[in-house]
């Protein structure tokens, strides 16, 4: 289509700032979702180019509706260029309601190519910046510095949704030539910070930087993360782990900073929650693609769990379409409290009811974070608070992964939860009580600082039981009987009180099940 107006024209176009020629579509398959690659981009040798001399080359073009999810433009890269820096524009025409409208992702691979989960990744800004560099020693956030090598460099174009009228854009790409400086060295925060041993330890394991399309600084979220009490955060930047090496010095004794990406991907979003530093998971697919296991696979090779995040949010991609297979937890609680957690809460306490008819060996823990980008966004709203062994990446993620924790909408709510019975047995969050059939069984919940909320006793067989509210002081204990046959697991919801009517009021607090009776 380049700049004409033959909107009947399924090609995608693009010429140089001179308008030189048109590049070719290419239909190519990755291995996962198709892709669409355009002629290359070519820049004279470095033999012409004096140091610090610059070359720009312009890329112009349109996308029509059901364009691939992501569109790459070669770049060839002649040796000697220190710095290689795009910017780009796109149109956004007026559309219906209801309709879409244009957004389009930026990102870069380098020399290595654009393999599906290969070594090439250089960085992705998606829609949060219009321009971006990358040299040896620096690079935008959201992007890996290094050497820019020669050879053929792709920007990759995600058109996230495209308008009817179709998506016209522009890039701008330009070389500076020189010497490519020293070349960054990363340093990564340490894999344990100074515990209490065994404790409940809080954290929030969703968060965004200006290392993606957050606004804060790291600095200015781990003084969040301690002013809202945490013990541990982890970094979930969309779809890159260049801000990995940049927590290094936000880390302390008081505070555990573990290291991870949102894998942000057109059927879904899942937190790597504490890889190894400087792992970068691959988000180019689809369900129907069949890859999402060999991913998963990957976050827990480099160390890490495999989270669905908010996997019934309203938002473009964001319905979580993969299935709980390979899930290690699930982000039932994203932010501040709304519908979407609702329908969560309810799909995950499904899965627990399924779990049942295997001994609820099978079951999936339950998490909470705050997926916090800028203000007015509370760090800490809500907070997992996890009891591990000690303040180390093994630990908290042991912990998540067994399911002793529960989620708190702030520092100030505490839970103590634990069902008894049988010859003094007793188990807790996470935990099973092994006792007979029939076997009273005495489930006990000890809440502070919960002004007014409610109890509810959620089972297998719904909500068996629901207390008055809690007095004005906020603390209390609520007790209720039952016995393995009547209830196969247990677990606790504290809500806020509501005006009227039968709905539940919004949560502020709840805990993983117990699971009653021998497996």
């Amino acid at each position: 289509m380049c700049d004409d107006d033959n909107n009947n024209d399924n090609e995608a176009h693009h010429g140089t700032e001179a308008h030189h020629g048109v590049g070719r579509r290419a239909l190519f398959v990755t291995g996962a979702a198709a892709a669409l690659t355009l002629g290359s981009v070519s820049f004279a040798s470095a033999a012409g180019a004096a140091d610090g001399g610059q070359e720009t080359r312009t890329v112009r073009g349109t996308l029509p509706p059901g364009s691939p999810d992501f569109v790459y433009v070669p770049v060839e890269v002649p040796a000697g260029v220190r710095e290689i820096k795009v910017a780009y524009t796109y149109d956004r025409p007026s559309v219906p309601a209801g309709t879409p409208g244009n957004a389009l992702d930026i990102g870069v691979f380098d020399e290595r190519g654009t393999e599906l989960g290969g070594e090439g990744f250089r960085g992705w800004s998606g829609g949060a910046r219009t321009e971006f560099f990358v040299r040896a020693d620096d690079a935008t956030p959201g992007y890996i510095p290094g050497p820019v090598r020669e050879g053929t460099w792709h920007i990759a174009l995600g058109p996230y949704t495209v308008a009817p009228q179709g998506l016209t854009y522009e890039i701008t790409i330009t070389l500076t030539y020189g010497e490519p400086g020293e070349t960054f060295r990363p340093t990564y925060p340490p894999s344990r910070a100074k515990g209490r041993g065994r404790a409940w330890y809080r954290g929030d394991c969703h968060l965004h930087s200006w290392y993606s399309d957050g606004r804060r600084t790291p600095a200015e979220i781990a003084a969040l993360a301690r002013a809202a009490g945490l013990d541990f955060i982890n970094s979930s930047e969309h779809n890159t782990h260049a801000a990995h090496p940049h927590w290094a010095s936000e880390a302390g004794d008081d505070l555990l900073i573990l290291l991870g990406e949102e894998v942000t991907t057109r059927n879904g979003h899942v937190v790597a929650l504490g890889t190894d530093p400087g792992t970068f998971v691959d988000w180019r697919y689809r369900a129907r693609d069949n890859r999402f296991g060999r991913f998963a696979r990957r976050i827990r090779r480099a160390g890490g769990l495999v989270v669905p995040a908010h996997p019934h949010a309203t938002c473009v991609g964001c319905n979580w379409k993969f299935g709980f297979g390979e899930a290690d937890a699930v982000e039932v609680w994203n932010g501040p409290y709304t519908p979407d957690d609702e329908v969560a809460l309810a799909d995950w306490d499904g899965m627990l009811v399924a779990s049942v008819r295997d001994g609820g060996r099978d079951w999936i823990p339950a998490m909470g974070n705050s997926d916090a980008h800028r203000d007015p966004d509370s760090v800490g709203l809500p907070q997992t608070v996890v009891l591990a062994d000690d303040l180390t990446r093994e630990a908290i993620q042991e912990g998540i992964r067994a399911g002793r924790s529960y989620v708190a909408e702030s520092k100030t709510v505490s839970l103590a939860f634990t069902a008894s019975g049988g010859r003094g047995r007793h188990a807790g969050i996470g935990d099973r009580l092994e006792v007979d059939r029939d076997t009273p069984v005495t489930v006990r919940l000890e809440v502070t600082d919960a002004p007014r909320c409610t109890v509810r006793f959620v089972t297998d067989q719904g909500v068996l039981f629901t207390s008055a509210p809690l007095p004005v002081a906020g603390s209390g204990v609520v007790e209720w009987r039952t016995t393995p046959s009547y209830a196969a697991y247990v677990r606790a919801e504290l809500r806020h009180e509501t005006a009227a009517g039968p709905v539940p009021g919004a949560l502020a607090a709840f805990t993983n099940p117990v699971f009653l009776g021998r497996v």
